[in-house]
């Protein structure tokens, strides 16, 4: 029954590590795709030196930026080159389409659509894009993905805690004999009930060692190898060092305290007078 015990505690608690490394990393690429979004303020072809100086500084004074760069025609057509290829080389020099442009950084992502706006009222300013319709997506998408990604990491552990109690209770009920031979000898309900909250709890750390292991082992190379797909973008895998330990500390403690938990509470009914 131990043995039965310690299993049904590591396919949990494996679970409860698995899911909550890939809810994690799912919110954090969320927050990278949203952190991307920015507001491109177009500038008028013809406006000179000053006037570019002077659109900066009634960008600076909309309280929702965060910072401003500008890019020039000349760079914005190497971008364009650098991302579909050299057949965009013949719109050098004059032959630019493209306009010069300031990149604006919101304080928060949210306020993305209320910065262009305004940056589309000031003079000499042609456009003001941020995404439209997809940046409203978007930012939709995240909130939903951070809702249910924390309703789905409470309700798992509500269910580790359910399927790893109720294994303990089952060890408790095997062993009753045991415990009724105790009670007959005068054992007091403090002396019986101590050492099996001492089992369930190493049960439960026992349980949560090969989960730990697993896990950290397993995401090690998932991260070796998801993370080239990522190279070249602004999204980043959260690094194993950043949140792994914290991962094993709660799958032990988990493990620890729902053991002596479920071993306590199932004592309870043979301690009844």
């Amino acid at each position: 029954m131990s043995v039965a015990a310690i299993s049904a505690v590591t396919v949990t608690l494996l679970l409860v590590g698995v899911l909550l490394s890939v809810l994690l990393n799912i919110n954090k690429v969320a927050h990278d795709v949203e952190r991307d979004v920015q507001v491109r303020v177009v500038i008028n072809r013809g406006t000179n030196k000053e006037q570019i100086k002077q659109i900066k500084a009634d960008l600076t004074k909309i309280k929702a930026v965060k910072k401003i760069k500008f890019s020039s025609r000349k760079q914005e057509l190497k971008n364009v080159i650098g991302v579909y290829g050299d057949d965009f080389r013949l719109f050098q020099g004059d032959s630019n389409p493209l306009y010069d442009v300031y990149i604006v950084e919101t304080n928060s992502p949210d306020q993305t659509i209320k910065v262009a706006k305004q940056a589309k009222k000031i003079k000499n300013v042609y456009d003001a894009r941020y995404g439209g319709v997809a940046a409203k997506k978007l930012f939709k998408a995240v909130a939903t993905i951070q809702k249910w990604g924390l309703t789905i990491s409470v309700l798992l552990l509500f269910v580790a805690v359910f399927l790893i109690s109720n294994t303990i209770r089952i060890t408790i009920l095997s062993r009753k004999d045991e415990i009724g031979i105790m009670r007959l000898v005068g054992a007091t309900n403090s002396y019986i009930r101590w050492p099996f909250v001492l089992e369930g709890a190493w049960t439960g750390l026992l349980g949560a060692v090969i989960p730990i292991i697993l896990v950290d082992f397993g995401y090690n190379w998932a991260y070796a190898v998801l993370s080239k797909s990522f190279e070249g973008t602004a999204y980043r895998l959260l690094t194993p060092g950043q949140f792994l330990w914290e991962i094993d500390l709660l799958l032990a403690v988990i493990g620890i305290v729902i053991g002596a938990l479920g071993s306590g509470l199932s004592m309870s009914k043979f301690l009844k007078i």
